[in-house]
């Protein structure tokens, strides 16, 4: 069965945790307190970057700024779909600057930015599927945001509400595997988003909380291989039996701020 699995090539734009550290509590996983081993942190991106590459994946980076320890988590600054970029506005302002050294490199790179005018944390809340954004709310990213990410891209962009706090954004609930299906925990959701998921994805793999608390959640997927947190074995092992071939990757020190592979990694479409 994997044999019919075909994976695309992506661009990812990523950000080396050299100044990593958790300074700060902005969700249920930071506590300040807590001992980093920034050293380890490093290796760990490091690996995830070579296994990138060493499926056929590109891979740009932004530089890491001082101060700014949560620069890592790339795919909250923006979100990209057909070249047109839809910055960020993030909610804590311990993150907002984040957003200017971002924008600088697009902008650098050629593309317009659109700066939202509401809270929108790129695709940590906002999930391209292929035809349409997936969009949570409830902690993070406004509902106003989702307006103005369909009035920007032109795209259906439909609403969901998340409702546990360790599962602050839509990307550490569901991830997309390919055109066709995504995987999602349906609790982190509210009744009615759990109705609206299971109507659009009616073949999607559903996890569990153990699977979305070890960040098996947090994943990307090339539509073949799925780069995943190691302990989520479980979850792993049901999309093998779907047909994905699962490639464990270990980001545990950055779990201790809330963050994974997806939040590592932002695709430039």
């Amino acid at each position: 069965m994997p044999e019919s699995r075909v994976p695309r090539l992506r661009r990812f734009l990523v950000c080396e945790p050299r100044h990593f550290a958790v300074q700060y509590a902005i969700n249920p996983w930071m506590q300040p307190d807590v001992r980093v081993d920034v050293d380890l942190a490093q290796e760990q991106w490091q690996s995830l970057i070579r296994v990138y590459r060493s499926h056929g994946h590109s891979v740009a980076a932004v530089e890491p700024v001082p101060g700014l320890p949560d620069m890592v988590f790339a795919a909250n600054s923006a979100v990209v779909v057909d070249g047109r970029v839809f910055g960020s506005l993030f909610h804590a302002p311990e993150r907002r600057p984040e957003s200017i050294h971002y924008d600088t490199w697009f902008k650098t790179a050629g593309y317009d930015v659109y700066r939202p005018e509401s809270v929108a944390e790129g695709e940590g809340d906002l999930v391209w599927t292929g035809r349409y954004m997936l969009a949570g709310t409830g902690f993070r990213t406004t509902r106003e945001a989702h307006r103005e990410a369909q009035e920007f891209f032109g795209h259906p962009v439909i609403s969901l509400t998340l409702v546990d706090p360790y599962f602050y954004h839509l990307d550490t609930a569901l991830f997309v595997l390919d055109d066709d299906n995504i995987v999602y925990y349906p609790e982190a959701f509210s009744p009615g988003s759990r109705e609206v998921l299971a109507r659009l994805f009616p073949e999607a793999v559903l996890a569990t909380r153990d699977d979305a608390l070890t960040f098996g959640l947090n994943s990307v997927s090339d539509g073949r291989h799925v780069f995943i947190a190691p302990r989520a074995e479980a979850l792993a092992d049901r999309l093998a039996g779907h047909g994905y071939v699962p490639v464990p990757v270990d980001l545990s020190e950055l779990h201790k701020a809330g963050g994974g592979i997806k939040c590592c990694t932002q695709e430039i479409r």
